[in-house]
């Protein structure tokens, strides 16, 4: 096949994928917040469910990681820093660093290896057992009845995550401030608060809430996609943990970009 022909190809495939992801968000996004309000019955305790899954389940080792982060963004701004003679700007580093960025990517990445590759492990199964068409067969809905709890669980609690996984990060990098830096834990406190913006606290969350979105859809359309076997159910959650790393990527350098272009103006 040509060069230009497996081009094509690839971008054909990636738009139907991409077209795919938006079709299943939009038949959540009317499952939780358009159904109710028509007479359709919305599974309320699948949802706080999912929440307690995805949520309270991941704030051990969100905040492990989160706190590790901030102390080693602290050392390494250290070490940079100190050539300047600039040690009291760990604080504001570590800060908004975690607040823009580490803290939503480390979030999302925490909630694509235990929550959007069961999503794709848990819908795959069922793919496979014929327990989706024994649905359709029941006159269920399974978008409404599988994605829309999950949908609605993780665009509340990976926000969430992430002010925590913020806090965790800050706290990280305030026991290297006051271990080496001479800092206080009042002081690089209030570094920290003084440094912060509301912007950027927002900007965090508001990246959160979309990779939440990302890592839903492309976990529940790869269960979704999943062939005859049990073979496939692996390699369905191995694609939705690839991807969805890749999408939200991309999704962060959207967003980065967007929130860079509106403060230049």
């Amino acid at each position: 096949m040509p060069f230009t022909e497996t081009i094509g190809a690839a971008t054909i495939d990636g738009l139907a994928y991409i077209g795919g992801l938006a079709r299943l968000t939009g038949g959540a996004a009317r499952a939780v917040f358009v159904a109710p309000f028509q007479g359709k019955k919305f599974h309320f305790g699948r949802a706080v469910h999912q929440a307690m899954s995805v949520g309270v389940g991941a704030l051990p080792i969100t905040s492990l990681i989160s706190f590790f982060v901030g102390a080693i963004l602290a050392v390494n701004a250290a070490y940079e820093l100190r050539k300047f003679g600039a040690l009291h700007m760990v604080a504001n580093a570590v800060a908004v660093s975690m607040t823009r960025e580490l803290g939503p990517l480390m979030t999302a990445i925490v909630v694509i290896g235990r929550s959007g590759s069961a999503f794709a492990a848990e819908i795959g199964t069922m793919k496979v057992n014929e327990e989706i068409d024994a649905m359709e067969t029941m006159a269920l809905e399974p978008v409404q009845f599988l994605v829309a709890p999950k949908f609605l669980a993780m665009l509340l609690m990976v926000p969430c995550l992430t002010a925590w996984a913020d806090f965790m990060g800050i706290l990280g990098g305030g026991m290297f401030g006051v271990i080496t830096a001479g800092f206080t834990w009042g002081t690089y406190i209030s570094a920290s608060l003084d440094a912060l913006v509301i912007r950027d606290i927002m900007t965090g969350l508001i990246k959160a809430m979309m990779f939440g979105l990302v890592i839903t859809a492309v976990g529940c359309q790869e269960g979704f996609s999943t062939g005859l076997g049990s073979e496939q159910v692996g390699r369905s959650t191995t694609e939705a943990v690839v991807k969805s790393i890749f999408m939200v990527v991309m999704v962060d350098l959207i967003f980065t970009t967007l929130f860079y272009i509106t403060a230049a103006h």
